[in-house]
């Protein structure tokens, strides 16, 4: 790959309804619950006296990998209780670079009965110890939105791009009514709108689990340009073959022809420390697109790595770069994104462009 700003000529962009010479405040606007991760590092939960905080949530993750390391403009549209944690969350939000302006904050009554921000902890997992995690979430100001509380036409008549997922809508009985709100109105407004079928077994159990999940989101999907995942679709990379991608996007394509790209991650978890990885891509006209295999990549984080990867591609759609471009920008920014800790990269640009040509990892002095 010795050009990779321009792989191949096969720019996706036409496939989408953004111009990209618009001049919008913002490139993307997450949708989604910003989360405070307690990271107890190489120990265990139950073991740490320690824990490092870091920024996460998979709709947030999106819009502070493309403003991290993607140098873009991007947004969150959230609620946080204003609060000392709600605040250590806006502080965070400013570092990585993504615009804060449009959270709701809401009253908080010193003992979190009324409303309170989601936190979690998490241990990474080593070897054939796998992660684990232990969510504190309920009752969050993010779960209490309902449909009136944000003024889309405002913002969405200033951004490019709209990003949401199946993490959101699953908070609560009011959130998908936010997001479909949401999404309607950036079509309105001539904006993409992405949709991750991200699953939480968490947030599903008491509610009919992922058949539940799925109902929603085959009613989200209608509103939708870019969605990431496929349903009916075994995603592990060994078993991958490219006739039963075909089907199984196809299928879907045929149920929401309103769809333009169809995206899915391919993963093998060998070890909680060794993942093969890669990516793969379906356009409304057929085309599929398909990144490097990266065999046995070493994971000190896994957490944040497909949200590092919707990121990367839709960096490559924004700027108007090739098929190809995107889905290997997406995949070697995932990899990357698991070599640190926190649910997000710390890569640059060059770094993952570096990789996307193939470079080792020897010591650039």
């Amino acid at each position: 790959m010795e050009n990779v700003s321009n792989i191949t000529n096969d720019s996706l962009s036409p496939f989408l309804p953004f111009s990209l010479s618009q001049n919008r405040r913002w490139d993307l606007v997450s949708l989604g619950e910003v989360l405070l991760r307690f990271d107890s590092g190489d120990e265990r939960i139950h073991n740490s006296r320690n824990f490092r905080v870091w920024d996460g949530g998979g709709e947030y993750n999106v819009a502070r990998g493309l403003a991290k390391a993607f140098r873009q403009k991007t947004a969150i549209v959230t609620a946080l209780a204003d609060n000392s944690l709600g605040r250590l969350a806006e502080d965070l939000i400013w570092q990585a670079g993504v615009d804060s302006s449009e959270i709701i904050w809401r009253e908080a009554d010193g003992k979190g009965e009324n409303t309170r921000n989601g936190i979690y902890f998490i241990e990474r997992g080593f070897g054939l110890r796998p992660p684990s995690s232990a969510f504190d979430r309920a009752n969050t100001a993010v779960s209490q939105l309902k449909t009136g509380d944000i003024d889309w036409q405002n913002i969405l008549k200033n951004s490019r791009w709209l990003h949401t997922g199946g993490i959101f809508v699953g908070l609560s009985e009011t959130t998908p009514d936010v997001a479909a709100e949401a999404m309607k109105i950036a079509r309105e407004n001539g904006a993409t709108v992405s949709y991750d079928l991200n699953y939480r077994d968490s947030l599903w159990r008491e509610k009919g689990g992922r058949d539940a999940a799925n109902l929603l989101n085959r009613e989200l999907l209608k509103n939708a340009d870019v969605a990431f995942g496929v349903f009916d679709f075994d995603s592990k990379l060994s078993n991958y073959d490219e006739n039963s991608f075909r089907i199984a996007a196809q299928k879907m394509l045929d149920e929401f022809p309103n769809l333009k790209i169809i995206v899915s991650t391919l993963r093998e978890v060998k070890t909680a420390s060794k993942h093969d990885f890669s990516a793969v891509c379906f356009t409304s006209n057929g085309e599929i697109f398909k990144a490097r295999n990266y065999i046995d990549a070493d994971v000190l984080d896994r957490v944040g790595s497909g949200d590092g990867f919707a990121s990367g591609f839709i960096y490559g759609l924004l700027n108007e770069k090739s098929a190809s471009y995107s889905i290997e920008c997406g995949a070697a920014h995932a990899v990357l994104t698991m070599t640190t800790p926190g649910d997000n990269s710390m890569a640059t640009l060059p770094e993952i462009e570096n990789l996307m040509r193939g470079d080792s990892a020897t010591a650039k002095r």
